[in-house]
């Protein structure tokens, strides 16, 4: 039986071998360009997934490929330690949510060693460790001493049974997940981050991110969502008080026919009348809790109440109905909307089933329209009618005119408002950072003095069968004394949002002991920003954007001295089987550590690599794993049978023969190749270059008898071999360079370089034609001309045979590539 690469004794050598001489930790500073590669931070929660591994395996091919280039490299791993599901398995298998954590940190810790990752673990981090949260809370005290951390009342998701709020997550098909009740919104007072006082900045400095995916900007554009317009006040019948409008359409104003409030809008219950309040506070229940993008989704039914009062129309004068609608959303523009059914589907679909009249007030080109006949709503350029002043005008010109004289009348003003909205950060659980705010009946809202930070999380509380958060129960840590007057006071027991945690963590690993400051400087200086980030694409738009965020403000106060984290960014596919993503629910799960155990780490990093291009969805194949198996163990056979031959060879002879001149020519064009696959993620490509370049190598051992081998050309070959698998199958490639001879291991070995004089064959293969359908070919000079390759073309003798007694009318050429006779 054939020789098999021994990965299990292999991988458990140099494990070891690689921790005791602590191969991959990285000084904080050298004499060489630094190069700043990280993939997201995974959560602990107890087993690596395929996922995990492709992020992860792609992440270390551009760490080892860069360290091998000569760059000093910052390669680091942690863990987002804190969040829902460790409290969640408190409540299920009665176990501490921090024990929880770590036993499962501890298990992934192994897995991602196990795999031969190039991780720095002396600079490992877990947002859970006080030593980091510490820091945590101290940046949010950097928000709130400048007024970006605030405090106001929002709507969360109440569960009456179990007394507590929800998370979203927790919320399906608007029902507890725990107990099946129904939820309800309710308003708390809560904690918010002021994100939107960044929001231009966010939306233009996209345009510095040349090296992201352009989908991932279009996505956080999208999130940000800046709409430019007009504020217009509507005056409510019997009330000073009007309701502001804001929109993007000024010119349709002359086609308002009635206001809609979405139905958390303060003034909904203010304004219905008495005989409708019931009804009101009922449907507003019901469409609260619907979620906001099946609300505004272009099928979802329009539904809504009369509220039973009226507006004036700012110019014209006319009363309008004033109602409440699920198609509305508090959180975009003023949460009142005018409705002009002639000119926006969603007001034209609701007028039509209630009612309502359609004004028509734009009119195309070379028609009219009857909005008694319409089927939809027209929402293309136009001229203006019914529009007072403005008639006759094109609507795009008018817009502006409209805002003018809304300005001048003082009926409204300009305004561009954003779909985003503040961060809220407040959650109502315990496996958090604690808030480090307490509240005194004298000195009200008072922040933890730096120097008594971090306010700990307390082991001992009660995790109660009904989820709520067990701070609120914890008298230990509640009650406490006021900061400022010494007065008995009382601890916030929110903890903060995991993305707050996730924001900032690039930074820590640059000086993970600090513990004066969050982060040194100096050190920061010189590794940010991250020159490649590497993750999903599902944390395109919350994690990018609140990590963006993060580092313009710490720009702003001087911490750090980019205001963007990540240079380049790079989203990886999902890995599927059967067609669906891998997940316990459907059954499908690969699990990482049985096919490490059955064919070892390099195998399983090589067919995660090869399968498909890194940003695309890799479908898994059990054929593929056994196909990249059989390919490591050719590697190890033929390389080992070669040792004997090329160790102690010198440089390849000045005059080689043809067959040493085309391994060599194969030996640079593969380096030209998997350096140039590599640097644009074409790691599936890079692959298969080895794979090509590892048969040619095999065929010149096939065909080229012993004593025609020149060894120098032989020795460049197998170490290029070795040199170019060291990024994708790490453990593999330093065993064999070690039975080289080589005393230093290959991961600390310069990446080969290639000639690119070496690069181009001496000879080509052209295809040889006869009206158009191919008949033979022939190797020629790489330099031959068109009378060259012709005439070898017609020396062939089933070509001279063809050609026979025919007459040929055209000869077409394509250089180094075909020749082709078109006869009569």
């Amino acid at each position: 039986m054939a020789e098999r690469y021994p990965f299990h004794a292999v991988e458990k050598k140099w494990r070891r071998r690689w921790e005791e001489e602590d191969l991959y930790a990285v000084p904080d500073f050298e004499d060489k360009p630094k190069y700043y590669c990280l993939e997201m931070f995974p959560y602990p929660s107890g087993k690596l997934h395929m996922g995990h591994v492709r992020n992860y395996a792609i992440g270390d091919v551009v760490a080892r490929f860069k360290r091998m280039q000569g760059y000093s490299v910052l390669h680091p791993m942690g863990w987002d330690a804190f969040g829902l599901p460790a409290e969640n398995a408190a409540i299920k298998h009665g176990i501490h949510p921090h024990d929880w954590t770590w036993q499962n940190i501890s298990f992934m810790r192994e897995q991602l060693k196990q795999l031969g990752f190039s991780y720095d673990w002396h600079r490992e981090i877990a947002t859970c460790h006080p030593d980091y949260y510490r820091w945590t809370q101290w940046l949010f005290l950097q928000f709130f001493h400048r007024g970006l951390a605030y405090r106001k009342k929002a709507p969360v998701n109440w569960c009456p049974s179990c007394a507590t709020v929800l998370a979203n997550e927790q919320v399906v098909g608007g029902v507890c997940e725990r107990c099946k009740t129904p939820v309800v919104p309710r308003e708390l007072e809560q904690w918010f981050l002021r994100i939107t006082a960044y929001a231009e900045r966010l939306l233009q400095d996209l345009d510095k991110l040349t090296g992201w995916p352009e989908k991932v900007k279009v996505m956080q554009r999208n999130w940000i969502g800046k709409s430019e317009g007009a504020l217009i006040n509507f005056p409510v019948v019997g009330r000073e008080e009007g309701i502001t409008v804001f929109t993007t359409r000024p010119d349709t104003l002359y086609g308002v026919t009635y206001l809609v409030l979405a139905p958390e809008h303060p003034l909904v219950m203010e304004l219905a009348a008495e005989g409708r309040r019931e009804e009101v506070s009922r449907f507003v229940e019901r469409a609260r809790l619907l979620p906001a993008l099946s609300r505004t989704a272009g099928e979802q039914e329009k539904e809504g109440l009369f509220l039973g009062a009226f507006c004036r129309h700012p110019l014209t004068g006319e009363d309008l109905p004033i109602y409440v609608a699920n198609y509305v959303l508090m959180e975009y523009g003023t949460g009142a909307v005018m409705g002009v059914p002639a000119h926006d589907q969603r007001d034209f679909e609701f007028a039509r089933k209630f009612g309502l009249p359609i004004k028509v007030v734009i009119q195309p080109p070379g028609a009219e329209l009857d909005p008694d006949t319409m089927t939809a709503a027209y929402v293309d350029e136009g001229v203006l009618v019914n529009s007072g002043p403005f008639d006759g005008k094109p609507n795009l010109q008018a817009m502006e005119e409209i805002v003018a004289y809304l300005e001048e009348k003082g009926l409204g003003k300009r305004q561009v408002t954003y779909r985003l909205r503040d961060w809220l950060i407040s959650r109502q659980r315990y496996w958090g950072a604690p808030i480090p705010i307490v509240y005194c009946d004298r000195c009200g809202i008072v922040p933890v003095p730096e120097e008594q930070l971090p306010v700990l999380l307390p082991y001992n509380v009660a995790f109660k069968p009904t989820g709520e958060s067990p701070l609120k129960d914890c008298p230990e840590f509640v009650n406490t004394t006021c900061p400022r007057c010494g007065a008995p006071a009382r601890r916030e027991t929110d903890t903060m949002d995991t993305f707050i945690c996730s924001s900032w963590y690039y930074f820590r690993y640059t000086s993970p002991k600090e513990d004066k400051a969050p982060w040194d400087k100096t050190k920061v200086d010189y590794w940010l920003p991250v020159d490649q980030y590497i993750g999903g694409v599902e944390h395109a738009i919350l994690h990018l954007l609140y990590s963006r965020f993060f580092t313009k403000f710490l720009y702003d106060i001087g911490l750090v001295s980019c205001d963007e984290p990540f240079t380049n960014l790079l989203t990886q596919g999902m890995v599927l089987k059967d067609g669906a993503k891998m997940s316990k629910s459907k059954g499908n799960i690969v699990s990482p550590e049985e096919i490490i155990e059955h064919y070892g780490a390099d195998t399983t990093r090589l067919f995660i690599l090869f399968a498909a291009p890194p940003e695309r969805d890799l479908e898994w194949s059990d054929e593929g794993v056994e196909g990249c198996a059989r390919f490591l163990n050719r590697v190890w056979r033929l390389v080992r049978s070669l040792i004997p031959v090329v160790q102690g060879a010198g440089e390849p002879a000045e005059s080689l023969s043809p067959p040493n001149r085309e391994l060599r020519r194969l030996t640079h064009r593969t380096i030209e190749r998997v350096t140039r696959d590599i640097e644009e993620f074409g790691l599936n490509t890079a692959v298969s270059a080895i794979m090509e370049f590892t048969n040619g190598l095999a065929r010149y051992c096939e065909e080229v008898r012993p004593e025609e081998r020149d060894p120098g050309t032989l020795r460049e070959a197998v170490e290029t071999l070795i040199l170019l698998l060291a990024p994708f199958a790490p453990y593999m490639a330093e065993e064999l360079w070690e039975q080289l001879g080589k005393k230093e291991s290959v991961h600390r070995q310069s990446w080969p370089t290639y000639d690119p004089k070496l690069t181009v064959a001496d000879q080509v293969e052209v295809v040889i034609q006869i009206n158009g359908k191919v008949r033979g070919r022939v190797m020629v000079a790489a330099t031959a001309t068109p009378a060259e390759m012709e005439e070898a073309a017609r020396r062939e003798p089933r070509i001279k045979q063809l050609l026979a007694g025919k007459e040929v009318r055209k000869v077409i050429t394509v250089p180094g590539k075909l020749v082709n006779f078109v006869v009569g």
